[in-house]
């Protein structure tokens, strides 16, 4: 069963009017909601989606025009219980790079996939690490630099005060470049990292902040950056004028040849938000171009919080997106964002979760990267015995000049809620030729809508009518969406718990 559904709608201005076309794929049968996927791209007529069904690894390949299933590819290459596929898509094929332990042995391979989703040779490994018959298992991380040309592999050993990196730069035929090894200290209790990046020019760069202590902002900042050919790593101070900030944001703005720093700050320790840190650091000069602090007034408070009082109004404030412009303004989207568990009165704690890093814990001795993005959780994952309800509220949008300095502040106003399942929750953007979009779900009368709000190049805000299907029963899952094509963008859905995917055609 298969549907193409065309909406049109008016907007307010008399000559201007836009439709959307929804092609949805066919529900498969083993395509179930404990099922994990991942949506990987387009390369010329295809789509191509990763699935895990209980340790089965599989590729369905889509027809990009109508979303017909072409074909379902086995990856039998995949040993079971893999952990950690990752891909790193090219113009005429992309690559998936895969780690899995073998009698003590963890190994990581690049598997190579031509435009038909077809395996290329065989796999290569790219390393390994020796780590006994019980060790670890995610050990390395994969990132990639904006135009796919830089390709790294990495592990961080965490031994004493010290993190020893292992990096292995690719370029984007998966040949290696360089691989080197080097060590920073690193105080658990006060440091932390930021997310890892890669520039065009295969950079390795982050940050490292330092706190007072375990439960504390941070009151230093350092820009760490390794470049592609050496094998130490340099830090910079950036002046944090004496405030507090935390978790930092990086956006590599590879056009202009800056790191944007971007965080919460606060005017004393573990105090309250106070506004939004924008720090612009100059590749070329190697130096410090802007570093601003912007207080966000009391306007922009009571606009930002559904209710409470504005003085804590930002507490649950989180940065999700950076979105660059060519001439190094920004926009940058912030979403608020709590949970609240049954039975202990307990929800989500910033100091728990920023300041105890989820991705290392005492009893690891490897540090690994996983986004802070959006991910899907199949059903099954879920905890059953205790509920946590999950509230995902306004959207904050603060666009930002090229020296930092905050400029306009606008507000998207939703209320989120739901019972154990976040999957359908949060927001996505999709760019549109001049125009940036929010799409994220709307409830009524118990039916999930995908609405969307367009900022427009001239600054306005226009909040177009809800996309409503004909046929009753699809729901989508925005937050896991990713953009294919210059008016495209691919949505997971549920269609009566099985999971299927939506073209939308602006």
């Amino acid at each position: 069963m298969k549907y193409i559904i065309y909406l049109s709608c008016l907007l307010s201005f008399p000559m201007l009017s836009f439709a959307q076309k929804i092609t949805y794929s066919e529900v498969q049968k083993g395509d179930s909601r404990d099922m994990s996927f991942d949506i990987i791209g387009k390369i010329k007529e295809n789509i191509f989606i990763f699935k895990n069904s209980r340790f089965k690894y599989a590729l369905s390949v889509y027809n990009a025009e109508d979303m017909d299933l072409k074909e379902i590819v086995d990856l039998d290459f995949i040993p079971e219980k893999s952990f950690n596929v990752d891909y790193v898509m090219q113009v005429e094929n992309f690559y998936f790079i895969y780690q899995f332990q073998k009698k003590g042995i963890v190994y990581c391979m690049g598997a190579k996939m031509d435009l038909e989703g077809h395996l290329v040779g065989q796999p290569i490994e790219l390393d390994t690490t020796q780590v006994g018959t019980f060790g670890e298992t995610k050990i390395y991380s994969t990132i990639n630099s904006d135009d796919k040309k830089q390709i790294m592999v990495f592990k961080i050993l965490k031994r004493n005060d010290q993190f020893k990196f292992v990096t292995l730069l690719f370029d984007k035929d998966l040949q290696l470049k360089h691989k080197s090894r080097s060590t920073i200290q690193f105080d658990e209790r006060k440091d932390e990292f930021s997310d890892f990046s890669l520039d065009n020019e295969g950079n390795f760069v982050f940050t490292r902040s330092v706190k007072i202590g375990t439960r504390s902002n941070a009151s230093s900042l350092f820009l760490v950056r390794k470049p592609p050919l050496e094998d130490s790593f340099s830090e910079r101070q950036i002046d944090l004028k004496g405030l507090f900030i935390d978790e930092v944001k990086i956006k590599i703005d590879n056009l202009n040849k800056h790191y944007l720093f971007n965080a919460f700050y606060y005017l004393e320790n573990r105090g309250n938000i106070d506004g939004i840190y924008c720090s612009v650091w100059d590749t070329k000069g190697d130096s410090t171009y802007s570093n601003v602090f912007t207080r966000l007034d009391a306007s922009v408070r009571e606009n930002a919080k559904l209710k409470g009082n504005s003085k804590y109004a930002l507490n649950d404030f989180f940065i999700k997106n950076v979105i660059l412009k060519r001439d190094g303004s920004f926009l940058l989207a912030a979403e608020d964002y709590s949970t609240q568990t049954s039975g202990n009165n307990s929800g989500w704690n910033r100091w728990d979760y920023l300041y105890g890093s989820p991705f290392i814990s005492p009893y690891n001795n490897y540090y690994y990267n996983r986004s802070f993005g959006g991910f899907y959780r199949p059903f099954s994952s879920f905890n059953n015995t205790q509920s946590t309800r999950y509230y995902y509220n306004n959207i904050l949008l603060l666009e930002v000049n090229p020296s930092g300095n905050v400029v306009s502040d606008k507000v998207i106003a939703k209320d989120q809620f739901a019972e154990d399942n976040d999957n359908y929750l949060s927001f996505s953007t999709f760019i549109a030729g001049s125009e940036i979009h929010f799409l994220y779900n709307l409830t009524e009368r118990r039916d999930k809508f995908l609405t969307d709000n367009t900022l427009t190049s001239s600054g306005e805000m226009l909040r177009n009518p809800a996309l409503r299907t004909v046929e009753r029963g699809f729901e989508f899952m925005p937050k896991l969406s990713k953009q294919i094509g210059a008016r495209q963008i691919i949505v997971p859905c549920s269609y009566r718990s099985q999971i299927c995917f939506a073209k939308i055609e602006f």
